[in-house]
């Protein structure tokens, strides 16, 4: 097990500021950069304007932020104080919301002024402030706010003398999407954060890693604190963008980076340039792995490292590089046991088809439960080992690959979707008597998301009226681009909806695209105008 000295952070980022003061530790969109002793001087301010407002070891904060250089700070103030960093994505909205407020049970939340204005139209549990960052002068009149500068200005005590923070405490609380039920909190340690980057062999301090990946995501974030445990350096920017990626990559010397779901995909569909290798990236991590992975290689010159993961679990399988195996997960890493088992819990034969499960040799390597959910928690760690939900077979060599998921989570844009949530937003429509919402295939990698819906006795669905009624509702990624009206759904006798049935059908005759219609939902771009929704010749723009 590592010491405090190599895993908790805030004793990395005072060793780091004794150790390499001098060195850079991160680099930012807006041309700043803070090295090792910056970021330790610049870490105590914001932990001391927190402080201020009360929080302390042990408190849920909640941070609704897009990436950027204020955004990492908070985080690491946060984790510095060893507060509990409680990161919303910022495309959440409604229902969705509502709920992450309210089981964080956080009484404090530090958010982007393009956001916020989203809290009016929920309940904001025990919320009693915002520090607003970004758009300062942004406020709401459900709760009262402060602007980080403003904080920042305050006359502040010391901080108080370092706590006796362990590995084992909880550092951060990340939502991910709901399927049978609402979102759960996955309870995160130090200890866990650095079995999933420091234990699969590929950490090197000499790497400058490019952190695209949001700081609500484990990817993000956890790209953030690698950086710190093995003294290496980041540059961060707001999100991964297929005309900007190379040109990132040449600008911060960039020798590392995540390709999460579609972006390989992107980047090999881009036109072949004369710059293709003229770059400094030695290494990709392709999750999953493309099956274009050797074309990555050949075009682009980087080996390719490959896993699986979830934010529960610890990269269990890694792979790489050289690896030939089409669609592989990799084998088991260092210090984890896997197994894939039948609905008992009795291990499958290779080339069998099973649930993956997974424990570690290490105490906290894994998530530690879920936040205020101790039936999902008995659940998901059932005799003694983590259930991740998703299937998989092996071959003889031992090599692992991903099928399906057993749940009903769907994958699209790199961003987890729930059923459970769309399903529940559509049937608040009061044309909608029932919904069944599926994964379809996209024609790039990941899902598309079918919704069949099945109009109240009487009523006519209008389905572009559907889908503005949703985008207020959903984050623009969750909002399905394919809808078909049936009179009703398969069921069993016990009245459960069978969806393999809706699957099979696929994008049936009937099935209407709304992106064929001209309704294409995008994310907001935090560095151009706040978010407003408008129709521009048909089409609906976020």
């Amino acid at each position: 097990m590592p010491g405090r000295n190599d895993c908790v952070i805030r004793a990395l980022i005072e060793r780091r500021a004794r150790e390499m003061p001098d060195k850079v530790f991160a680099l930012f969109d807006d041309e700043s950069a803070l090295t090792y002793g910056d970021l330790h001087d610049e870490v105590r301010r914001y932990a001391a304007g927190l402080q201020l407002l009360g929080v302390a070891r042990g408190n849920a904060v909640v941070c609704w932020f897009p990436n950027g250089r204020q955004a990492m700070l908070v985080m690491l103030a946060l984790n510095y104080l060893g507060a509990v960093y409680v990161p919303i994505n910022v495309g959440y909205k409604g229902g969705l919301l509502e709920h992450v407020i309210r089981d964080s049970g956080a009484r404090l939340i530090v958010a982007h002024g393009a956001l916020i204005e989203r809290l009016e139209s929920v309940s904001t549990g025990t919320l009693e402030r915002i520090v607003v960052l970004g758009d300062e002068s942004a406020s709401v009149d459900c709760l009262p706010c402060l602007a980080l500068s403003e904080l920042l200005r305050r006359p502040a005590p010391p901080l108080s003398a370092e706590e006796d923070i362990q590995p084992w405490d909880t550092l951060a609380i990340i939502y991910t999407s709901g399927t049978t039920g609402p979102s759960k909190g996955v309870a995160c340690s130090s200890l866990h954060v650095y079995a999933n980057y420091m234990m699969r062999g590929d950490a090197r301090p000499q790497d400058r890693f490019l952190v695209t990946l949001p700081l609500f995501h484990m990817s993000g974030a956890g790209a953030v604190w690698c950086g710190l445990m093995r003294g290496g350096s980041i540059a961060m920017v707001e999100a991964f963008r297929t005309q900007e990626f190379w040109d990132k990559i040449r600008q911060f010397g960039i020798t590392y980076t995540t390709l999460l779901g579609v972006m390989a995909s992107f980047l090999l569909k881009a036109e072949p340039s004369g710059r293709d290798r003229d770059h400094p990236l030695q290494r990709v991590l392709c999750v999953p792995l493309s099956d274009q992975h050797a074309e990555l290689t050949r075009r682009f010159g980087v080996e390719v490292f490959t896993a699986y993961n979830m934010t529960e679990t610890s990269s269990p399988l890694f792979g790489g590089p050289g690896l030939t195996r089409r669609g592989t997960s990799g084998r088991p890493r260092e210090g984890v046991e896997v197994r894939i088992v039948d609905e008992h819990d009795c291990e499958v034969p290779a080339g069998e088809v099973g649930e993956l499960i997974v424990r570690t040799d290490m105490p906290f390597a894994m998530n530690h439960g879920y936040h205020n959910n101790a039936q999902a928690t008995a659940a998901a760690w059932r005799n003694g080992w983590f259930h991740t939900g998703d299937a998989f077979r092996r071959d003889d060599e031992g090599y692992f690959y991903f099928v399906d998921r057993q749940k009903d989570a769907l994958r699209r844009r790199g961003e987890n979707v729930s059923s459970f949530e769309v399903e529940k937003e559509i049937l608040a429509h009061p044309d909608v008597l029932d919904v069944a919402v599926v994964a379809v295939p996209s024609e790039l990698a990941e899902d598309e998301i079918l919704a069949v819906v099945c109009p109240v006795q009487g009523r006519t669905l209008d389905l572009p009226e559907l889908v503005s009624f949703l985008v207020p509702r959903l984050a623009h990624f969750m909002v399905p681009r394919y809808f078909r009206i049936a009179q009703d759904l398969p069921r069993t006798s016990s009245a459960k909806v069978q969806k393999h049935l809706i699957r099979e059908q696929g994008l049936a005759e009937g099935t209407w695209d709304r992106e064929r219609h001209g309704i294409v939902l995008k994310s907001v771009r935090f560095d151009r105008e706040k978010e407003n929704l408008k129709k521009v010749n048909g089409r609906c723009v976020i």
